[in-house]
């Protein structure tokens, strides 16, 4: 199914501009869903090796219309972030939608869509961010920080399993 054929009955469509990575890991659904949705796995992956979330900031109430919220230091100058947004979608175990932004909700949101497929053991994510106006130079930067978030939700996901 496209973007727009699993959504919620949000205002909004989803956008199909931005950005999109698919992602093989080595971990079951149930997993990988979990780790968008539990506070103490959120703040071990997202923001990656260049930001920290502290654990109290963040807020994942996975139901639709429930706050999604997390404070990033980002970089070595410890740029304070604080992400907002609410769930749009909430399909256990294959398919979020989270409306976010970084800035005021007037300023409009973008969203993230995390769409899952398991096979083998082996679970495929296909990640879109779109909406929120970014440019194409901010798409680029938003493409490599995601990237670097997800090398390390694999290795949380690689923990896990040793568990």
């Amino acid at each position: 199914m496209g973007l727009n054929e699993r959504m919620s009955t949000h205002p909004d469509p989803i956008p199909i501009d931005g950005i999109t990575i698919v992602r093989e890991f080595d971990a079951p659904i149930d997993q990988v869903f979990d780790a968008w949705i539990t506070p103490r796995r959120f703040a071990v992956w997202f923001g990656a090796d260049n930001g920290e979330i502290p654990l109290e900031s963040v807020e994942l109430d996975a139901r639709p219309g429930g706050v999604w919220k997390a404070t990033m230091f980002a970089g070595p100058e410890r740029h304070e972030i604080h992400w907002i947004g609410e769930f749009v979608t909430v399909d256990r175990p294959s398919t979020l939608v989270i409306a976010i932004t970084d800035g005021s909700p007037a300023d409009g949101y973008g969203y993230l869509t995390v769409l899952l497929d398991e096979e083998a053991g082996q679970t495929r994510m296909t990640f879109h961010q779109g909406g929120g106006h970014l440019p194409a130079e901010a798409l680029e930067q938003a493409t490599a920080g995601w990237q670097s978030f997800f090398e390390v939700l694999a290795e949380l996901l690689r923990e896990a399993a040793l568990d």
